[in-house]
């Protein structure tokens, strides 16, 4: 069963599966590409440690039942000379190609953390460009703010004058 499916059947999350099997280091079985593949002794073992917690152990004091022993032989087969170098070489290259990649992928996550340090100060530098914006209009409209009453007061008394000379020469006064 995979992760989804028991996550499914404890009826908790997908992530609370797959932290329970790295906070307590439980050693399981995997597919071909990686991901988790639940025999049903490790289901078990999964519904054990959820009835822990639920009784309200921390996880880290969860007790994990002992360990079935298997009981078989090793079978070693022997093989030539030859095909172990070829094996070791294999073994090799994989291990080289997996450093490279965990190179590559560090590489690329300090790129993008320096980008996004980049971004936010960025960010921070606008931020305050539009405080010190925002504080000039401010200051701009308190001094231009009597300016303008003076205008309109003169406006106001341009208008007057033009109304009373309507009314002298209507009425004669």
């Amino acid at each position: 069963m995979n992760t989804t499916g028991v996550a499914n059947l404890l009826g908790v999350s997908k992530s609370t599966v797959q932290r329970w099997i790295k906070q307590l280091d439980l050693d399981m079985s995997r597919n071909d590409l990686g991901h988790f593949d639940f025999t049903e002794e490790e289901i078990s073992m999964l519904k054990q440690i959820q009835e822990q917690v639920q009784k309200g152990i921390l996880l880290q004091d969860v007790v994990l039942p002992p360990k079935k022993t298997r009981k078989g032989k090793a079978v070693h087969t022997v093989q030539n000379p030859e095909m172990e170098t070829i094996i070791e070489k294999i073994n090799d290259l994989d291990r080289r190609v997996n450093e490279k990649a965990d190179n590559v992928v560090s590489y690329q996550l300090l790129s993008h953390r320096r980008e996004l340090e980049e971004l936010e100060n960025q960010v921070v530098q606008l931020n305050k460009r539009i405080e010190l914006l925002e504080k000039k209009l401010s200051e701009v409209n308190q001094t231009n703010a009597p300016a303008k009453l003076t205008n309109l007061n003169q406006i106001h008394e341009k208008r007057k004058g033009k109304k009373k000379n309507i009314f002298m020469m209507l009425f004669g006064f």
